[in-house]
């Protein structure tokens, strides 16, 4: 039988962290909650609590989970069009003495998010630049997804345009560190026929979408079943997503070589589509992606 919930006890911890040294003239890079408000370190809400401002994203999501901790803060908003001028607004103040703290809309702060420039600027100016560690979405996935393999790739959000996704994902395909991507939903259904289209059928991927929320739900399937699964529920449209795919192995660098010569056999006889249909036929390989490594063999013969 499940025992009920007690209260939140009184911990000697909180008082600790109090105490603590957190000197002026310093960033804080504060990693805040990625879903559940209750994923937040000690430290955050010390150094939140402490903090002479907030630089964010987005002032009114700041501005609603500071609330839920009780907090209310001066915000600057921070985000990828005016992070140049942000820059010198934070570095004026910590020049003054002060505890500016940088937070994202979610997760870990300059990671895929925006931030970098201002954390780049601030060490170009000599001041300091404290890291508080916290939730990260790309390890949360890893964490639950039992892909074996102790190396991984962040590769981010992949570009929106098609022929730039394509060129690269077209990079990624003999890299054997585990491929970490973050993909918005209204372009997950693109992405996934873009991976089908680029690696072999027989990879593992892990689908990770509204981690530590209501709607959380991790599925690990091969790629060539992944359209499938996104199809079954529309609802699986919704929420943000991290997509984790098996990186290559030696058999994937052994095919590219085999598809490869195959295919500049094929080309000194036949055009590009059959030739890519044909190797298709020998390999098992995705007709479209030996299209295109058939493209890009013939030009580089030109």
């Amino acid at each position: 039988m499940t025992q009920p919930i007690q209260p939140f006890p009184h911990l000697p911890i909180l008082q600790e962290v109090s105490q603590q040294q957190y000197p002026g003239s310093t960033l804080y890079v504060v990693a805040t909650p990625i879903g559940n408000t209750g994923d937040i370190t000690l430290r955050a809400i010390n150094v939140l609590a402490i903090a002479d401002a907030v630089a964010c994203e987005d002032t009114r999501n700041t501005a609603h989970l500071l609330s839920r901790y009780g907090l209310s803060k001066e915000l600057m908003a921070v985000h990828e069009h005016n992070e140049r001028e942000a820059a010198d607004k934070v570095i004026a103040r910590l020049q003054a003495g002060q505890r500016i703290a940088l937070v994202s809309d979610a997760g870990t702060p300059a990671v895929s998010d925006p931030g970098a420039r201002i954390v780049d600027a601030v060490r170009k100016a000599g001041l300091r630049v404290m890291p508080l560690p916290g939730a990260s979405a790309g390890i949360a996935a890893l964490s639950a997804a039992g892909l074996l393999n102790d190396r991984f790739y962040f590769a981010g959000f992949l570009p929106s345009k098609a022929a730039q996704r394509q060129t690269a994902l077209d990079a990624l395909r003999t890299t054997t560190a585990t491929i970490v991507m973050y993909e918005a939903p209204h372009r997950i259904v693109d992405t996934i026929d873009a991976l089908a289209r680029s690696f072999e059928p027989t990879r593992r991927i892990v689908f990770a979408r509204e981690l530590t929320k209501l709607f959380e739900e991790i599925h690990r399937c091969t790629l060539s079943e992944a359209a499938a699964w996104l199809a079954q529920d529309p609802h699986r449209e919704k929420g943000e997503y991290v997509l984790l795919l098996e990186g290559a192995t030696a058999d994937t660098d052994a095919g590219d070589a085999d598809a490869e010569r195959i295919l500049r056999i094929l080309l000194t006889e036949c055009s590009v589509k059959q030739a890519a249909s044909l190797a298709s036929q020998i390999t098992g390989r995705k007709k479209n992606a030996l299209y295109d490594l058939a493209l890009r063999l013939k030009d580089a013969d030109q």
